[in-house]
């Protein structure tokens, strides 16, 4: 009786050590899951915003084109995306789709309504909440995809319009932008000294 009895012992622990190595399979599969949808997500986020910024780009590129020579400035928009990938002079290499959303954009559209800007139609939670590039800083504090709006004028750049006056005496004025060597009363292009 005591080798059947060792025997039955011994298919128990065998049994045991097999569903305890089964449900460690388990976790493991698991997070090794949790891991690679995280992994994938951060590749869609990250690939939303290079094409987003490279619209957003495209559509400032676009306008600031379509009003040289114009007596009124306002902003001008394309009707189509498909407008900005154009030749002879493209500002856009081709059409994006939402890498996100899985398809179409929304289109942020201007009064006259051409598109100002673009958003993914996911509502989705982004991983990526804070650090975001000069381009996009406006999304810290965004709680979804759909809150990343990418567009012209940039509400981002606004603020790089205007630089802190540090460092000026009390009562002295800044540079007037004239003072480059440009017409007085007309403002110097950033990156033109």
């Amino acid at each position: 009786m005591g080798l059947r009895h060792h025997l039955e012992n011994a298919r128990g622990i065998t049994y045991l050590a097999l569903m305890f190595s089964i449900v460690l399979i388990g976790i493991s599969v698991s997070a090794a899951a949790r891991q690679w949808t995280v992994m994938v997500q951060r590749e869609k986020e990250a690939d939303l915003m290079a094409k987003g910024i490279e619209i957003q780009n495209a559509l400032a590129l676009y306008s600031a084109q379509m009003k040289i020579g114009r007596i009124m400035p306002a902003e001008i928009y394309p009707q189509s995306l498909a407008e900005l990938t154009r030749t002879p002079k493209p500002f856009l290499r081709r059409v994006y789709q939402d890498p996100v959303g899985g398809g179409d954009w929304e289109y942020l559209r201007a009064p006259t309504g051409g598109i100002m800007g673009v958003r993914s139609k996911n509502k989705g939670k982004p991983i990526k909440e804070r650090d975001f590039p000069l381009a996009v800083r406006h999304f810290e504090g965004r709680k979804t995809y759909h809150d990343w709006i990418f567009q012209h004028p940039n509400p981002s750049s606004q603020s790089m319009l205007m630089p802190p006056m540090m460092g000026l005496a009390p009562g002295a004025m800044p540079q007037q932008p004239g003072a480059h060597g440009a017409s007085p009363g007309v403002p110097t292009p950033p990156g033109i000294r």
